[in-house]
């Protein structure tokens, strides 16, 4: 069985579209598993759909009113480059209104019901593929795998959007008597769960250099510093997952391909700019298919 993965990476998803794009359209893949985490479960029913041209159109339009109901950064541009820090009038209110988080993504749910309709819904549960969305269960510290096969409309939506959903900036969602966020918590590349489900050959996209290239500016506030634990402790977790994914697939003798990001995209992914995802996307498709015509070279 192929299976593709996609990792977590905010508004480096449009990457991992450029090359799932490829994989499918050019190289002809057809997937019957595909698991995603955070973006990576945003693009994931679209693609197993075969429905490429409009989930890119999404994401290259995507902006950061879409995403957040209230949006926890302030962005300023200085020397050509972009300078975040926090919008303490939207805090303050989140906080005030009881809100556990810094910002609140409850337009994120409704752009994921726009997009994903009942109809494509249904056509995907009754392909014979799967799409497994990854999420954190704070409450139980347990990492959960929801499959498309497993909920209704509603519910599945849910699960998507929980998965994209990093707190502490994003909402933080009680279901079913347990707190859930952001998949990438807990298992940022889940190559392993694939090969448990079945996968004997893995395409696995990653939204981070191969190698670290790297050097975080100082923090010029509590909120970059915070944004940089939480990207140095993903960067911690991705490294493990795929530490543990090839091993388990070196044992079980699966096929497995990895896709990096070639340069380091971007150092917040959660501002949202359609001309640098538009590029991203298009970079995706063309470093897929360098890397692919090389490999067919040798």
């Amino acid at each position: 069985m192929r299976a593709l993965v996609i990792s977590g990476g905010g508004s480096k998803g449009a990457f991992a579209g450029g090359v799932a794009q490829y994989l499918i359209e050019e190289l002809g893949k057809d997937y019957q598993l595909i698991i995603g985490t955070s973006t990576g479960s945003l693009l994931a029913n679209h693609l197993a759909l075969n429905r490429v041209e409009k989930i890119k159109e999404v994401y290259t339009s995507v902006t950061n009113d879409d995403i957040f109901n209230k949006y926890p950064f302030t962005i300023k541009e200085k020397y050509g480059t972009k300078n975040v820090g926090i919008n303490h009038i939207n805090v303050l209110r989140n906080f005030l209104r009881g809100s556990k988080t810094f910002g609140e993504s409850y337009n994120l749910l409704e752009l994921i019901r726009d997009t994903l309709t009942k109809e494509e819904f249904l056509a995907l549960k009754q392909s014979g593929k799967e799409v497994v969305v990854t999420v954190s269960n704070l409450s139980m510290n347990e990492v959960e795998y929801k499959s498309i096969l497993d909920y209704d409309y509603d519910e599945y939506c849910e699960w998507i959007w929980i998965s994209a959903n990093y707190t502490p900036f994003m909402t933080l969602v009680r279901k079913n008597g347990c707190e859930y966020a952001d998949g990438g918590i807990g298992s940022m590349v889940p190559i392993e769960e694939a090969i448990k489900r079945g996968a004997t050959e893995v395409d696995a996209i990653v939204l981070q250099t191969e190698v670290t290239h790297l050097n975080r500016m100082p923090s010029r506030n509590a909120f970059s510093l915070l944004t940089n634990m939480f990207a140095f402790m993903l960067d911690r977790i991705e490294n493990q997952n795929i530490r543990i994914g090839k091993f388990v697939a070196s044992n079980q003798h699966v096929i497995l391909n990895f896709y990096y990001t070639p340069v380091v995209l971007t150092t917040n992914s959660l501002i949202f700019e359609k001309e640098k995802m538009t590029k991203w996307w298009q970079r995706g498709f063309d470093f897929a298919k360098i890397k692919n015509q090389g490999a067919s070279e040798i």
